[in-house]
């Protein structure tokens, strides 16, 4: 596969986990939907890192990294800074593992807005 492909299935891949995501809240478990929100955010970051240096970073530490390096190139990365941290503290640290996810109403938005950060992205991408 190209890189292109593999940008792209990636992404593809990040809006399925997050329809998934949107799925479980419906459905009530709102710790596994907070933990596939986190999932596509990561798929989503890693897609970009893709596109923009022609490698997908192997470990989520590796993603952050490039992530920050990315934003020190371009500021119109630096959107998704504060963003991708934001979900992984509340989403898949506080909510997935300890099951902390109160105030419900922020949990929530961050698992459905997680599709702004995809789209995001997906733009900065070049896709």
């Amino acid at each position: 596969m190209t890189v292109t492909a593999d940008v792209s299935r990636i992404f593809a891949d990040a809006r399925q986990v997050h329809a998934e995501a949107v799925e479980r809240l419906e459905q009530g478990d709102i710790q596994d939907a907070a933990e596939k929100a986190w999932l596509s955010t990561l798929r989503a970051t890693n897609a970009l890192i893709l596109a923009r240096t022609g490698e997908e970073p192997e470990k989520p530490i590796y993603s952050r990294i490039e992530l920050d390096r990315l934003a020190q190139r371009d500021n119109r990365v630096k959107s998704l800074v504060g963003r991708y941290f934001a979900r992984y503290e509340q989403l898949h640290g506080q909510c997935f593992y300890l099951g902390l996810c109160e105030p419900l109403e922020v949990t929530e938005r961050r698992i459905r807005e997680t599709i702004d950060y995809i789209q995001d992205a997906e733009a900065l991408a070049g896709g």
